[in-house]
């Protein structure tokens, strides 16, 4: 069994290029590959980069095969990244090969395409524009907490209902389409991607590869095909109405580029698919952290009722209600602080760049991680300890930019963050308003960092009504 290099070790010995007198952060001396038969698993990422962030500091460097790799945990070394140079990189391989998956959307699209259709899809996402969401967000959270007094008192998987329900809710609000009847088939779907995520990204060539019979393969295809029926048929309604629904589809279908054309429907499909899955995927499992968190933290959770109770007075939230959900919000943003649903970002450098003291080759891939920054003592005082309070506007104020960034930042911020706060927001007051939810005994907690940071083994949470 090899040991890993400590903080005092030498540059990483490799087979880079020295002509151009690179200077690299410190880093593992043995390619990565070497360390997977000795110490880490390559398909779980997280113990890795919180040993390099640990070992190495604010950046640390190691080679993957032929490949560069910057692993960063400094604020203002991914805010230069993001922001000040956000002009020299673009998506890392593992998050363009989700193109097999979404097509050109607005995850995966790069440069001028993605800025227009990013201006297509932003009015949609406007703050007077998704007020009008709320009330079916209300709606579709309540009608699950009558459905668990219904049920019994059987422990139920939490992430799975939150699933059912973000995604019920991002039908109806952004594609004005109700999919009460496909929900579980398409959860079945969509979780058959993510458990064939890790052997998508590792698998060579597979963007060329995905029509060839091999077994993880045919299982995507025929997920991806009956995601396609669904995302096609909500197109095909709206065409055939040819009305504006108010939603988010209604615009795409009516938008028009400068010349005057609009989407065809493989641009459509690619757009809808990237909002539908990345609009309901991440706000479950961020609601499936907080019903966690709120368990195990239940001074917090009193806290949080009687901040419920004593702003509705009994009835049930609304958008203008948001403002004065103050430590609702709070625990929400502690919950995406231990355990953010995007829980890693990569960018790929076009020509060589400068960072700080380093001076690094184009084709370097850069990562960082807002699960491992976000749990750094260095900005977050006892870090595994549930605390809303780092969230009042001093203690936010104090902070750097990039010490916490669960929806990414620069160009690329994700643009129904506004649309998710409120969601977030408005679920946990309206099911937090008649239930408390405590973790099943002996049920086992594991993040697991897929595309999105998933309980590894559910959520199993009894019910108690209030």
């Amino acid at each position: 069994m090899s040991s890993l290099p400590g903080p005092a070790a030498d540059r990483p010995q490799s087979s880079k290029p020295q002509r151009r007198n690179y200077n690299y952060p410190s880093g593992l001396k043995r390619n990565l590959l070497f360390y997977f038969f000795n110490r880490f698993k390559p398909g779980d990422p997280i113990p890795f980069f919180e040993y390099l962030a640990q070992t190495y500091g604010p950046a640390a460097y190691y080679r993957i095969g032929l490949e560069n790799i910057l692993f960063l945990n400094d604020p203002e070394l991914i805010k230069e990244i993001l922001v000040n140079q956000h002009q020299n990189f673009t998506k890392e391989r593992t998050q363009q090969r989700m193109k097999i998956l979404v097509g050109e959307g607005l995850i995966t699209s790069e440069g001028k395409y993605h800025l227009r259709q990013r201006r297509l899809a932003q009015p949609a996402f406007h703050r007077s524009r998704i007020s009008a969401y709320a009330t079916t967000m209300v709606e579709r959270a309540v009608r699950m907490r009558k459905d668990w007094a219904a049920d019994g008192s059987t422990p139920r998987d939490i992430a799975l209902d939150m699933m059912h329900l973000t995604l019920s809710v991002v039908g109806k609000t952004l594609f004005d389409s109700d999919i009460e009847a496909e929900v579980q088939e398409i959860a079945d779907e969509v979780n058959a991607v993510m458990r064939l995520y890790n052997f998508l990204v590792a698998l060579p060539q597979a963007e060329r590869l995905v029509n060839y019979p091999i077994p993880g393969l045919r299982r995507f295809r025929k997920a991806r095909a009956r995601l396609d029926k669904t995302v096609y048929r909500m197109i095909g309604e709206h065409r055939e109405g040819n009305i504006d629904r108010g939603d988010l589809l209604s615009m795409l279908l009516a938008a028009e580029y400068e010349d005057g054309t609009r989407m065809d429907d493989t641009q459509l499909r690619d757009e809808v698919m990237t909002i539908f899955l990345a609009g309901y995927e991440t706000t479950a499992n961020a609601l499936t952290w907080t019903w966690y968190l709120l368990s195990q933290n239940p001074q917090a959770e009193a806290r949080l009722h009687m901040e419920i109770d004593s702003v509705l007075e009994g009835r049930l939230p609304t958008f203008e209600d948001l403002p004065r959900l103050r430590y609702t919000e709070m625990v929400i943003a502690e919950s995406m602080r231990l355990y953010p649903p995007a829980w890693a970002m990569g960018r790929r450098a076009l020509a060589d760049f400068q960072l700080g003291e380093y001076f690094l080759p184009a084709k370097t891939n850069v990562f960082f991680s807002p699960y491992v920054i976000q749990r750094s003592p260095q900005f977050f005082p006892d870090p595994l300890r549930f605390d809303p309070e780092r969230f009042t506007p001093e203690e936010k104020a104090a902070r750097p930019r990039f010490a916490y960034f669960p929806f990414g930042g620069g160009t690329r911020q994700c643009i129904g963050e506004s649309f998710a706060w409120m969601e977030l927001v408005l679920v946990v007051a309206s099911v937090a308003q008649k239930w408390k939810l405590r973790l099943a005994p002996a049920h086992r907690v594991e993040p697991q960092a897929l595309i999105t940071l998933r309980p590894k083994f559910g959520m199993k949470m009894s019910l108690h009504e209030r």
